[in-house]
C-alpha cells in the first residue's frame, strides 16, 4: 500500500505575502497595514496607525476593504468624482470664443472672459473658454516666433568678437555696455564705453532703453574722440540693434557682438562699470534727473581720464597712456549734438 504524504500548508499570512508580490507598491503597502493590524497590532486601529505614522481612518478604510480571497481589494481606486460637470456651450458661444482667441492669441481665459462679456453683453464662464482653447488647440506657438527671428537674422549675421584680433592702438576697439539703475521708482539706463587700447572711458544716462538712445550715445562718442572709431563691441541687448546698427553703418564702424552669457568677452567695460558704481554712483551722486546727473558725470569722467592713475596702465592716467595726447578732443558738455 502506498502511503500518501500530505503537504503542510503554510500559515495564512505567509501565503498572502507571496500572493501580494504580483500587485502594485500601493497594494503591498496597504497589505503591510493589514498584516500588522491582525498580528502585532492586536486589531487595534489607533495602535496600528501610530506604528505606521498614518491617520487611523486610513487603517480603518483598508481593514474594511480587505478581502483575503481577492487581494485586488487593496489596490488604490480612482478618485474621480462620480458626478462630473457637463460641458454645455452653444455654437454661437463657441464661434465667438474661437474668433476672440485667434484675434488675441496671447490673452488668457480670464481676460478673454471679460472681453467676451464686454463685447457681446452676455455672461460666459472661463471654464468654457478654456475648453474651447483645448479642443481646437488654440495655443500660441513660440516656434513660429523662432522661425521669424531666424528669418530676420539671415539679413544681419552677427560678427562675434572671437572673430576679431584685438589690437592695442587707440580706438581700434571700443566696448559698450548698459548699466540699469532703479531710483525713486524710476528705471534709468547708463550707457558706458571704454577704449580697449587706451582705457579712455565715457558714459551717459538715458531714460529710455531704446536703440535710438544707444545710437545717440555712439554719435556723441564719435564727436568726443578726434580719431575715428574702427570697431565697437556690444552685448546682445535690444538697445544695440535697429537704430544702433544703422548708426554704425552711417559712421562706417564695424560692430562685433559678445557671446551669449560670456562676460569675459568684454572685461574692460565690465570693470569700468564696477568703478563707475563704486567711485561715483555710490558716493551720493545718483539722481533721477538725467541733466543734473550727466553734468556731475562729465566732471567725474574728466577726473577718471585725466587725473586718476590706473594700475593696469602702470599707474598712468588714460590720457598719459595715450601716445598722441594732442589729438584727443576735450570733454564736451551734456548738451545734445545733432
Amino acid at each position: 500500500m502506498w502511503k500518501y504524504k500530505y503537504a503542510k500548508l503554510k500559515p495564512k499570512w505567509e501565503r498572502l505575502k507571496i500572493q501580494i508580490k504580483n500587485h502594485s507598491q500601493e497594494a503591498k503597502r496597504n497589505f503591510s497595514y493589514i498584516r500588522w493590524y491582525y498580528t502585532k497590532g492586536k486589531q487595534n486601529t489607533s495602535f496600528t496607525a501610530r506604528h505606521f505614522g498614518v491617520h487611523r481612518k486610513t487603517i480603518a478604510k483598508w481593514v474594511n476593504r480587505f478581502d483575503e480571497s481577492n487581494l485586488s481589494s487593496l489596490e488604490e481606486t480612482s478618485r474621480r468624482p462620480h458626478k462630473l460637470r457637463q460641458w454645455e456651450i452653444t455654437e454661437k458661444e463657441e464661434s465667438r470664443v474661437i474668433n476672440l482667441r485667434k484675434k488675441y492669441i496671447r490673452l488668457g481665459k480670464m481676460k478673454l472672459k471679460r472681453m467676451y462679456e464686454n463685447e457681446y453683453k452676455e455672461k460666459i464662464s472661463s471654464w468654457k473658454i478654456q475648453r474651447v482653447i483645448e479642443m481646437y488647440k488654440l495655443y500660441y506657438s513660440p516656434e513660429k516666433g523662432i522661425k521669424l527671428a531666424r528669418k530676420r537674422n539671415k539679413n544681419h549675421k552677427k560678427k562675434r568678437i572671437t572673430e576679431l584680433t584685438k589690437k592695442d592702438y587707440p580706438y581700434f576697439l571700443v566696448q559698450l555696455d548698459t548699466v540699469v539703475r532703479y531710483w525713486n521708482n524710476k528705471k534709468l539706463y547708463i550707457l558706458t564705453a571704454i577704449d580697449h587700447g587706451t582705457k579712455i572711458a565715457f558714459a551717459r544716462m538715458y531714460t529710455s532703453h531704446s536703440s535710438a538712445s544707444a545710437a545717440d550715445f555712439l554719435k556723441r562718442l564719435q564727436i568726443l574722440l578726434s580719431e575715428k572709431i574702427i570697431n565697437v563691441q556690444t552685448d546682445n541687448g535690444s538697445e544695440f540693434h535697429k537704430d544702433f546698427i544703422t548708426a554704425c553703418k552711417q559712421l562706417n564702424i564695424q560692430q562685433y557682438w559678445s557671446r551669449v552669457r560670456t562676460p569675459k568677452d568684454n572685461p574692460e567695460v565690465e570693470r569700468f562699470n564696477r568703478t563707475l558704481k563704486e567711485e561715483f554712483i555710490q558716493l551720493g551722486n545718483m539722481i533721477d534727473d538725467p541733466v543734473v546727473f550727466n553734468k556731475r558725470l562729465i566732471k567725474w569722467l574728466t577726473f577718471y581720464n585725466f587725473k586718476r592713475p590706473h594700475q593696469t596702465l602702470e599707474y598712468l592716467t588714460p590720457f598719459e597712456h595715450y601716445s598722441k595726447a594732442s589729438q584727443l578732443s576735450p570733454m564736451y558738455s551734456s548738451r545734445t549734438y545733432h
